[in-house]
């Protein structure tokens, strides 16, 4: 997402706004990210940008749908670019590890469930908890 495409969005484009937004982008697979991580990468790249304004930046781009802020059970909230894509998610309650996956047969039976009981779908939020073998 460029400079044009955040003043788009409503928002003015600012160094710290820019940075965070690489971070989320570039974070590859391990894209699950709390404001501590991407406070920690900015950290190491030099950046002096305040832990507040992290929270700050990353509530902004939550309120203009450019990430999606998940809370899971261990009161840790992550953020993931949100890419329009529906996917749920499994949580290791050891590592706080995230992991996406999609599978078709459970997307149908939720249309179904929602359908069976009067409901027209507009989303939903899957989370399956447990732990990864050592």
């Amino acid at each position: 997402m460029s400079g044009a495409e955040l003043k788009k969005k409503g928002l003015k484009v600012t160094l710290p706004r820019l940075k965070i937004l690489e971070i989320l982008e570039s974070a590859g697979e391990d894209h699950h990210l709390t404001a501590e991580d991407v406070y920690k990468i900015l950290l190491d790249q030099g950046e002096e940008v305040g832990l507040a304004t992290v929270y700050r930046v990353l509530t902004q781009f939550e309120q203009a749908g450019i990430v999606r802020r998940l809370n899971f059970e261990n009161n840790i909230s992550i953020f993931e670019l949100d890419t329009g894509d529906n996917h749920d998610h499994l949580v290791c309650l050891k590592t706080d590890k995230v992991k996406e996956f999609v599978d078709p047969v459970i997307e149908e039976r939720i249309k179904e469930i929602a359908k069976e009981n009067g409901y027209e779908l507009s989303g939903h939020n899957l989370v399956i908890y447990g732990t990864l073998p050592e």
